[in-house]
């Protein structure tokens, strides 16, 4: 596990720590009864304060994530992975298929992020008995294989 802290970001460096940890955990880098780094090990990658590391650890394991051995070090204790959302699941090769048109276009990280973003605030705003609509394109291919299976 390796942290990277985003001074420019305007969000602790703390927090930078627990959202990492919790997006490794979600991806299924991280799993139950790994161990995660030590502070002094994420300083040496940071050069942010033993403290704000320790602060991070407690804060994951207020949420019942990690757990902190005496002398062992902290360890996952839960995982947040799905099977959608780890190694070569369907989604997560559409989503670099995704990515890559996107790339291709000439689309910089900045608005791919936007992007989504915006997407994800607009389908949540969606009311939950609301069918979500299917994009044209897909609707195009469902009805072209709907016709070659008849």
């Amino acid at each position: 596990m390796r942290y990277r802290i985003d001074r420019r970001s305007g969000m602790t460096a703390y927090m930078q720590i627990v959202q990492q940890t919790k997006q490794a955990m979600r991806l299924g880098l991280l799993a139950p009864g790994d161990r995660l780094p030590t502070a002094r090990q994420v300083v040496g990658m940071t050069a942010i304060n033993p403290n704000t590391v320790h602060k991070a650890y407690r804060e994951l394991e207020h949420e019942g994530l990690v757990e902190s051995r005496r002398g062992a070090g902290t360890f996952v204790v839960r995982s947040l992975s799905r099977p959608e959302t780890v190694g070569d699941s369907t989604l997560r090769a559409g989503l670099l298929q995704w990515l890559q048109q996107a790339r291709a276009a000439g689309v910089d990280r900045d608005d791919v992020t936007a992007l989504f973003t915006d997407l994800i605030e607009e389908y949540d705003a969606l009311p939950r008995e609301v069918s979500r609509p299917i994009p044209p394109d897909t609707n195009a291919m469902q009805q072209n294989s709907m016709e070659e299976t008849e």
